[in-house]
């Protein structure tokens, strides 16, 4: 519904800069309360103690706006702020007002370090595709000179139409491969901050290892494997068979072998501040893997996970067969179980986020409403529409709209 001239009102715009201190925008709006003036809209920003404000507010056309400005110029003085008036026609106004049903994005951008350049090159990409910056948010704490554990995230909010998005989101992998940052591209619906459930992937997603590679290297056959596994995650072999040519090398491996590499697989960086965070704000979590049961379970026990499916290793008489028992969890299982678990939970897969790496993770990334490549291959970051590869598995949190404040206040 589109807002209608009105001849009755006259509109300004005020502008205010300076140095930030508590009281100023009470002051200015005292001010305009005085002279029964109405906020049409209100936006502040501070940097660095510098004030940026801009209050749009209109009187009745029949009153002296004169004095109105004299007391604010007056106050501005007294407070060292400075301060410009612009009046908006009545067209200006309702031009504006009418772009509220533009379509609105979010932009998040995530490295170590953010340069000049990067920055550069994401706002590029958006003023190509005539999209105008609403708001520029940092998310992550101001970073500290050489803090090893540096994370700048930036949240940019975006309108404007987007006829194609899917090409939007090419530019921005290119962008991210050529200048080193994360680039994600969201729209800002009601979905954005409502996910509920997060589907992790386990091998080198959740955990900085490949069980099968491990296990292969206990039963002698380490290399064998890893060339399989590289193939595979590559896409260039069907996982089914890859899974189980590398499932027979392990044939005669003692049970309690499963035990000793459990406990020397080390957590992905962020994972556990993740799943924690998670968890306080009361998310479903669950482990969908092409590995193994065991090991989900472990993880489940260790991390509070709610959910595992996997794979489950055939074993007889405290020996593995190199067979597996039921049926193989492939990339079409893992977006079925995804979907499964939207549904014993009540919710749309757009309230569902998947993480993994590898070919056999795509299904379940496109099914979820936020797919993310995590450190992934080149070829798995091009089919997904999310990738993170500068930032631990916490950086999920940014793109569900976290701040640092949020998450520590938790932790």
């Amino acid at each position: 519904m589109e807002i209608e001239q009105n001849t009755e009102k006259q509109i300004i715009l005020l502008t205010v800069s300076g140095e930030d201190r508590p009281g100023l925008t009470t002051s200015l709006t005292g001010i305009l309360g005085e002279y029964g003036a109405d906020i049409l809209d209100i936006g502040q920003a501070d940097i660095h103690k510098n004030l940026n404000l801009a209050i749009v507010f209109e009187m009745n056309a029949d009153d002296e706006s004169a004095p109105l400005l004299k007391d604010i110029l007056m106050k501005s003085y007294q407070l060292g702020l400075n301060i410009k008036f612009t009046p908006l026609s009545a067209q200006e106004y309702i031009q504006w007002a009418n772009n509220r049903s533009k379509r609105r994005h979010v932009i998040t951008v995530l490295s170590r370090h953010l340069s000049a350049y990067q920055i550069h090159e994401v706002t590029r990409v958006i003023a190509e595709h005539n999209l105008n910056i609403r708001t520029i948010y940092r998310v992550t704490h101001r970073p500290l000179p050489d803090d090893p554990d540096r994370k700048v995230c930036l949240e940019l909010k975006v309108e404007g139409e987007i006829p194609d998005p899917e090409q939007m989101t090419r530019e921005f992998l290119e962008v991210s491969s050529h200048v080193g940052v994360d680039i994600s591209f969201q729209e800002d619906n009601m979905y954005y901050r409502n996910r509920r459930l997060v589907c992790f992937d386990m091998d080198s997603t959740l955990i900085q290892a490949e069980v099968m590679d491990e296990l292969a290297k206990k039963a002698g056959s380490g290399e064998e494997v890893c060339a399989i596994t590289a193939s595979a995650m590559r896409g260039e072999i069907d996982f089914k068979e890859s899974f189980t040519r590398r499932l027979k090398t392990l044939k005669g491996l003692p049970e309690s072998t499963l035990a000793q590499v459990a406990k020397e697989i080390p957590l992905t960086e962020g994972a556990e501040r993740l799943i924690t965070t998670l968890k306080r704000y009361g998310y479903k979590t669950a482990i969908i893997s092409g590995g193994f049961t065991y090991f989900g379970e472990y993880l489940k026990k260790r991390l509070g996970i709610d959910y595992v499916f996997a794979n489950e290793l055939e074993i007889k008489d405290g020996i593995l067969t190199g067979n597996y028992v039921g049926e193989i969890v492939d990339g079409v299982k893992k977006a079925d179980y995804l979907r499964t678990l939207a549904q014993i939970e009540g919710i749309s897969t757009q309230q569902v986020v998947a993480l993994g790496d590898g070919a056999n993770d795509l299904p379940m990334l496109r099914t979820a409403g936020l797919g993310i490549a995590f450190q992934a291959k080149q070829t798995v970051k091009e089919n997904a529409e999310h990738a993170i590869s500068s930032l631990g598995l916490d950086g999920v949190l940014y793109l569900l709209g976290y701040r640092d404040r949020h998450i520590e206040k938790i932790n």
